[in-house]
């Protein structure tokens, strides 16, 4: 069953759409409430709550949507404040004892279930536990109050963050060594040399901190971008509180071990362990590496005691592969036009997943870039779901990149299976007249990224809406998408689509490719110690702070930037506009843990005679990894598609370090 989303458009009907979901599951939930003990079944308990929270669900990943995308500020603002509705109800659900009786009966009564139909009601009766269902009633009113308010403080949190913008003008001079072809894009020049640059657009931000040869640009324009959303700070101290208040009624150590207990790494110090490891193995080469930046800078400003700040970092890492790898990735950018990257990443996909992805006609656009795909499976025609794509930044949108699920795959209750609808939001350079949109090589790794999220969705298998795609671990849910970011490492891959759009003949060559990878691992010691700062300081955040010192947390939050990766700057507060902080709370890790687990599996690939070109081998990972969501354990789907235990061998190779004996996940 395929069908698209009937978008509500107006602050009316957000707020009526909202208001009549949760009016409908209130209704249902209601009878199942009352069913009497000697009358449960696994369908009128466990899968019909199942059922009510997925239709319910909908409307809300709808209204989610428009609070990110809506081009008109009323339609986000009534979303914003809906979706506080809606959350607000949710949370409310794991305390309604009428239906966690009718769920219990069920499982008193013993059971023999199997599969998904096991591991649905195992887990439904942990959040149960999870919520404290089995606390006295004071205390989970205590709780329940506590976790809606922080809910409601992370929206906000979310929509500050989409809602922050800081526009910065500089003078030609002062952007000296920014590629023409940025500055010549329409809006960045106000008057004749003169220039808007806006430190909340992530490809403006990353092209000018990558370019700017003058370092009181840089600085700038970092300092404007640490200091975005600085009205978050309060929302997040208590936040962070109410975090830890939340955790140890519940009997945890902290929210980290709370939010990690389901997830693969099972508590927080394993995810600090790990985390922890891999940053000392990293210190040598880190050091390393900012070493030959500083060399550089020295060269560049003739001073020898000259240091590295955190507004340098891209620059000289630029300016170092370049040097040393003759990599200019400004100059590959002509290689890589949007629409090439997109028709060839498709291509490649339906090859080796065996798809075909199709445009159609959207019957509503919530801005007129947007397009519309349906993905079908080759061999069958049997549609699998369907796909929008807003590529380009706009003001009040979402300001990153990332997939949002609209309509979740799941088998309905008539028997029939609803395929899924997503959407990928993400804010890549705008096209000019008679110009493309040309993406650097890291863009086009986004966009292979990104994709595997919305194929995870898409090729699910999995029967309840709870296992459904991206419904997996957060540890393990950037594993489909980052595995495939090796596509765009390899030859035959790029020569599908890569081409110099001013000369399709000219091909990105063999050497430039080696010199790219080489160029990758020679600074995988930056890149990484960033993400691991970030994870850390994540993760501390969630274990140590508290109502007694909240007031310490930004600073804390300082001092693990600085001692993992760089200070930030002076008076500035970049995680006010550290959006992971609400949706991929005291997950962050994850990224890093993930890269481990694909690194491993793309091996099979790697070792085959037909490379990231294999279809056996992308129809194994379409089926073992793709197809059940979470309707298994990650680690059996790992291990079918390895045919093998993993390894973190894989992981540390491709950053040039250590051995298995040291870091582990």
């Amino acid at each position: 069953m395929l069908e698209l989303p009937d978008f509500e458009t107006t602050p009316e009907t957000v707020k009526a759409a909202v208001t009549r979901a949760i009016a409908e599951a209130d209704a249902a939930l209601e009878l199942l409430g009352k069913l009497e003990p000697d009358k449960v079944t696994f369908e009128n308990t466990v899968k019909t709550l199942d059922d009510i929270l997925y239709r319910a669900g909908l409307t809300a990943n709808r209204v989610n949507l428009a609070k990110e995308t809506n081009e008109t500020e009323g339609v986000r603002n009534a979303a914003t404040e809906m979706i506080k509705v809606f959350e607000d109800w949710a949370v409310g659900l794991d305390y309604r004892e009428d239906v966690y009786r009718a769920v219990q009966a069920f499982a008193d009564s013993k059971p023999e279930l199997a599969g998904e139909d096991k591991k649905l009601l195992e887990e439904t009766l942990r959040d149960y536990r999870r919520a404290g269902l089995h606390l006295p009633k004071e205390e989970r009113a205590e709780i329940e109050r506590m976790r809606k308010r922080i809910a409601a403080l992370s929206t906000d949190f979310d929509s500050n963050i989409t809602r922050a913008e800081r526009a910065l003008e500089f003078t030609r001079e002062e952007l000296e060594g920014v590629p023409e072809s940025f500055l010549s894009q329409k809006g960045i020049e106000i008057e004749p040399g003169r220039f808007k640059v806006m430190a909340n657009v992530t490809h403006h931000f990353v092209t000018v901190m990558e370019n700017a040869r003058q370092e009181t640009t840089r600085r700038q324009l970092e300092e404007a971008r640490s200091s975005l959303a600085r009205e978050n700070l309060p929302l997040l101290k208590e936040i962070l509180i109410l975090r830890g208040q939340v955790a140890r009624k519940l009997g945890y150590a902290s929210w980290a071990d709370y939010k990690i207990e389901p997830r693969m790494a099972k508590n927080a110090s394993a995810a600090r362990d790990f985390l922890e490891k891999l940053n000392a193995q990293l210190d040598c080469k880190f050091k390393d590496e900012l070493a030959q930046f500083r060399a550089i800078k020295a060269e560049e400003t003739g001073d020898p005691n000259t240091t590295i700040h955190l507004w340098d970092w891209r620059y000289y890492n630029n300016q170092f592969k370049k040097r040393e790898f003759t990599v200019d990735t400004e100059a590959l950018r002509v290689f890589f036009p949007y629409e090439k990257v997109l028709s060839g990443m498709f291509d490649v996909y339906q090859r080796i997943f065996g798809l075909s992805i199709s445009p159609i006609d959207a019957p509503y656009k919530w801005t007129e870039s947007l397009e519309l795909y349906v993905v079908s499976d080759a061999e069958s025609g049997e549609p699998l779901g369907t796909l929008y794509l807003d590529m380009y930044p706009r003001a009040g949108k979402f300001n990153h990149f990332a997939q949002f699920g609209i309509i979740e795959g799941k088998q309905l209750p008539n028997g029939q299976y609803q395929r899924p609808c997503v959407a990928l939001i993400c804010n890549f350079p705008k096209p000019e007249a008679g110009k493309p949109s040309l993406l650097t090589h890291r863009e086009v790794e986004t966009v292979f990224h990104e994709f595997g999220h919305a194929l995870h969705s898409i090729l699910t298998r999995a029967r309840y809406a709870r296992f459904s795609g991206t419904s997996v671990p957060r540890d393990f849910v950037e594993v489909p998408s980052q595995i495939l970011e090796n596509w765009v490492w390899d030859k035959r891959v790029l020569d599908g689509f890569a081409a110099d759009y001013r000369d399709p003949s000219n091909k990105i060559s063999a050497e430039i490719i080696a010199k790219l990878k080489e160029a990758k691992l020679a600074t995988a010691g930056t890149f990484y110690r960033r993400q691991l700062a970030m994870g850390l300081l994540d993760l501390a955040l969630h274990t140590e702070i508290n109502a007694d010192n909240a007031g310490t947390f930004l600073e804390r939050s300082n001092q693990i930037q600085r001692d993992v990766f760089l200070p930030v700057p002076e008076g500035t507060c970049f995680i006010a506009y550290f959006g992971h902080l609400t949706g991929y709370d005291a997950g962050y890790y994850g990224y890093a843990w993930a890269d481990a687990i694909a690194a491993d599996m793309a091996t099979e690939f790697e070792n085959s005679e037909k490379g990231f070109l294999d279809a056996q081998l992308g129809r194994r990972l379409r089926d073992e990894i793709y197809a059940p969501g979470s309707s298994r354990e990650v680690d059996v789907s790992i291990e079918r598609f390895l045919n093998r235990p993993r390894s973190i061998d894989p992981f540390l190779k491709s950053l040039g370090i250590g051995d298995r004996s040291e870091v582990e996940s």
